[in-house]
């Protein structure tokens, strides 16, 4: 089982950058691939960005390349999501996920965090 907790959301305006953080618990969590997907409301789940713990193979949306950036700190058991140039249209609940192997769909991930919203203001 893994445990997810992510955090760092908040309100911003257009423009700005905000970071965030998913912490990783739980058994063999260290094999899987970690996500970041996002939803807005009425749209379905969309992925963002995706890392894999051993190797560090990187994936992003091409709606957030060049924006965004995923990185992971093994000492911490973190996972973390920058992202900058933030727009209204990024304006979602952002989900940390987990899964053995990376995809790029929601329904492939197994773990999921609580979600942290994230709100861009024109």
């Amino acid at each position: 089982q893994v445990q997810l907790v992510e955090s760092g959301g908040g309100l911003v305006q257009a423009g700005a950058s905000l970071r965030l953080s998913c912490a990783a618990s739980g058994r063999g969590f260290s094999s899987y691939v970690m996500g970041w997907f996002r939803q807005a409301p009425g749209k379905e789940r969309e992925f963002v960005a995706a890392i894999t713990w051993r190797d560090e193979n990187i994936y992003y949306a091409d709606s957030v390349k060049g924006r965004f950036t995923i990185s992971n700190d093994n000492a911490k058991n973190t996972v973390y999501l920058q992202m900058n140039n933030l727009k209204p249209e990024d304006t979602a609940v952002y989900y940390c996920a987990a899964n053995w192997k990376y995809g790029s769909s929601w329904l492939e991930y197994d773990y999921w965090g609580q979600g942290t919203q994230v709100t861009v203001s024109s």
